[in-house]
């Protein structure tokens, strides 16, 4: 099969774009099924109606499983943010509106939030058990009803289609308490400009009626989440200070 161009390069895929189609080639370390589930997420969320690629097919390419998708032509909202910094906030605006209507949907058949996160913290190896023990704990208290979360939500995953924005990378969506998807955010943006997420929080507050504190109730849980991820452009020292913050450990 002709993969077409190389577009982009991923912790756990690689993209190729061949003509109207975008192809997602896993990586091979990543466990069976995990095209089909990503898959299931994306056409998920496009039944809810949102604006999300078409899901065209799930296949093998050279024993690596594949996602075949909808070309979405278009710019991130991420690179018209970097050809014009002034714009933040409205970009950050487009964004938060997007991010509303997703946390807006009450899901049917997707993973629980808590299953994923308490997955995750519990395969992190640079935590100790008391950590652990806390975050999940931690996990554990909290009540909310469940709503579509991205899980992965920030401007360049987002694309600007003439009059409408289409939402991108579901793998990490769930079902599950919309101020840990906030937080995510939050951390996400933090990590490359302090002002940049705290434009967001402030944003996505004032339309939500949410307050920092609440949603800053889930800033040990997320990064310990985040450890799990083991990202290169990501600090873990970073992480471990916010949970130990925040636990007072």
């Amino acid at each position: 099969m002709n993969l077409g161009s190389l577009v982009a390069r991923g912790n756990t895929a690689n993209i190729y774009r061949s003509g109207n189609k975008i192809i997602k080639v896993f990586n091979d370390f990543l466990p069976a099924g995990e095209a089909i589930k990503e898959a299931n997420k994306q056409k998920h969320a496009c039944s809810c109606g949102l604006s999300v690629p078409e899901v065209l097919d799930v296949i093998s390419i050279n024993g690596k499983q594949a996602i075949i998708m909808e070309y979405i032509e278009g710019e991130t909202v991420g690179d018209l943010f970097l050809k014009n910094k002034e714009q933040a906030e409205y970009y950050l605006n487009i964004s938060v509106d997007k991010q509303l209507e997703i946390h807006s949907i009450i899901p049917d058949a997707i993973e629980p939030m808590y299953d994923k996160l308490y997955r995750q913290i519990e395969a992190v190896n640079n935590l100790d058990k008391v950590q652990k023990s806390y975050l999940l704990e931690k996990l554990e208290s909290f009540t909310f009803e469940n709503r579509l979360c991205h899980g992965d939500f920030h401007l360049f995953n987002l694309i600007k289609e003439e009059n409408q924005v289409v939402v991108i990378d579901w793998v990490d969506s769930s079902a599950g308490d919309i101020r840990a998807d906030v937080y995510r955010t939050y951390l996400l943006y933090s990590q490359l400009s302090p002002r940049l997420a705290d434009v967001y929080l402030q944003l996505y507050c004032e339309k939500s009626g949410l307050s920092r504190s609440e949603v800053f109730q889930w800033a040990p849980v997320i990064a310990g989440a985040r450890l799990s991820e083991s990202v290169s452009t990501e600090s873990s020292g970073r992480l471990i200070e916010i949970i130990n913050k925040w636990c007072q450990l």
